[in-house]
């Protein structure tokens, strides 16, 4: 099969230069890609009402157009939704995708264009595709299969002229017939809207399969594989699926799910991708698997703007396009699409670690934080504190939720964690005090309130049963996809939904 590989390589060779040209001249990419935005939708009602046609450059683009949110959007997707054509981006938009609802508990919808299709959504994958045979040459993942685990697929009506799911559902809705003869499932397997009906078919499906690569979230690709494993019998994924050789991964951070993967794929050959795809597009790809960071893919149709995370809510926030970022800064993106969506604020924050190629990392969402007493905890620090806690124990997370415990009159402010562990640690009260010196050293606002206990006393985590956060998902209808529970928040409400279902699980 190597010749299939030689093929590629060789239909990718304009690609790769292309990806080449944004990663040394991103200014004038990027420009470029703003320019083709505004002169493609001037015959808009919203090119006619901001003057699109007479825009030269971004100084003019970021004077006329306010930043928005779906709040200031959501009217918008209404008319588009009904069939009103030639609203944000010339013709009708048919599809819709809807969000996993991490943000609050109404969904979004999210107007997925033709062109977006095309040009974002189904040219990332390519482009993985792309960079990995290019760094595999004799790679034999053409050998076989590929396997994507999405969510609980259903198209569903808004009117005779538009419709809505999630964006799995729409990606396999819209896939060309030969892509069928290089994945599994089946497109009506997978479009299934009963995950645990799912899970059993897919398993059917493919545990007789030559699987060379897997794609999804990772939390929800692990239940997928201990199933599959439990069916089998196999100990490990690699005595199903003997040539597998690429997870591609995104949605939740890696790094806690890891050490699992690397238990059930025992393969130093095994190879970890990173990509950051999206609702609203498709925005990253992990160029060099020993760097945890991402490509950010500035040729999509997509225009990127950046404001400091910390200086979101202010009145007039500094906005920055791509030439004038700089590394180590918490940004907020606000991205301008082909598919309609104007100086949208997605509620994703990332840093820069790479200038010139520009690199990201993500660093968690603008609405997912604790700062209940000035210590302004983001994702990132979490994540960061949790490795090193669980590097020191020898203990392996699940998934986990944290929230505040506000002051009350004789009772200081503290942070509470439902964690439920893969493997427990030996001692819970040096895994907490790992935890909270952690993350004093990677957040000075955190350290100042926890000084001395004065303001902030020590964490409380809280060890959840197995299936804790599994049932959460199931009650709220949210089994599989992109669902995930918020990390981090400023409300107890999710700490205490998980902290009353291990109640149940424990009776």
């Amino acid at each position: 099969m190597a010749l299939i590989p030689s093929i590629v390589n060789w239909l990718n060779v304009k690609r790769l230069h292309q990806i080449n040209l944004f990663r040394k001249y991103p200014v004038e990419v990027q420009n470029e890609q703003l320019l083709d935005l505004v002169q493609f939708a001037g015959d808009t009602f919203l090119g006619e009402k901001y003057d699109f046609a007479s825009v030269r450059n971004y100084q003019d683009f970021k004077t006329r157009l306010p930043v928005q949110t779906y709040d200031d959007v959501k009217a918008t997707i209404t008319r588009l939704r009904d069939g009103e054509r030639n609203l944000v981006w010339p013709g009708e938009i048919k599809w819709f995708a809807k969000s996993s609802g991490t943000t609050s508990d109404k969904s979004k919808f999210i107007p997925v264009s033709n062109e977006s299709l095309e040009n974002c959504h189904f040219r990332g994958p390519k482009d993985v595709l792309a960079i990995y045979t290019a760094n595999h040459p004799e790679t034999g993942i053409f050998s076989g299969k590929g396997l994507t685990l999405g969510g609980s697929h259903q198209i569903n009506n808004f009117s005779n002229r538009s419709y809505y799911g999630d964006l799995s559902a729409i990606l396999i809705e819209n896939l060309p017939f030969w892509a069928e003869f290089l994945r599994t499932p089946a497109a009506k397997i997978a479009l299934l809207d009963k995950w645990d009906e799912k899970l059993s078919e897919i398993i059917q499906v493919t545990k007789d399969e030559n699987v060379t690569s897997i794609a999804g979230v990772p939390s929800w690709n692990l239940v997928l594989i201990k199933h599959l494993l439990d069916y089998t019998g196999k100990d490990n994924l690699l005595e199903v699926w003997p040539n597998l050789e690429l997870f591609i991964h995104g949605g939740v951070n890696f790094e806690p799910y890891r050490k699992q993967y690397e238990k059930i794929i025992p393969s130093q050959e095994m190879n970890y991708l990173e990509t950051y795809n999206a609702s609203e597009g498709f925005f990253g790809i992990q160029d060099e698997e020993d760097k945890n960071d991402m490509l950010l893919m500035l040729d999509y149709g997509v225009f990127y703007e950046f404001i400091p995370a910390n200086l979101i809510n202010e009145e007039n926030p500094p906005v920055f396009s791509i030439g004038d970022v700089s590394l180590g800064v918490n940004y907020a993106i606000i991205i301008s699409t082909n598919s309609g969506l104007w100086r949208y604020m997605i509620g994703d924050t990332i840093e820069f670690t790479h200038l010139f190629p520009h690199k990201i990392r993500i660093t968690g969402r603008t609405k997912h934080f604790m700062n209940a007493f000035g210590e302004e905890i983001i994702i990132d620090n979490a994540e960061k504190a949790l490795s090193v806690a669980c590097s020191k124990t020898g203990a392996i997370i699940n998934e986990y939720t944290a929230a505040p415990i506000y002051m009350a009159e004789h009772e200081k402010g503290s942070h509470e964690w439902a964690i439920e562990f893969d493997k427990e640690p030996e001692d819970l009260e040096y895994f907490t005090n790992v935890l909270d010196h952690a993350l004093m050293a990677v957040n000075s606002d955190y350290e100042a309130k926890r000084y001395k206990g004065i303001t902030v006393v020590k964490p409380i985590v809280r060890k959840v049963k197995k299936g804790t956060f599994y049932n959460w998902f199931n009650d709220k209808g949210k089994l599989g996809g992109q669902n995930k529970i918020p990390r981090l928040s400023n409300n107890r409400r999710f700490v205490e939904e998980i902290i009353e279902i291990d109640k149940k699980l424990s009776k």
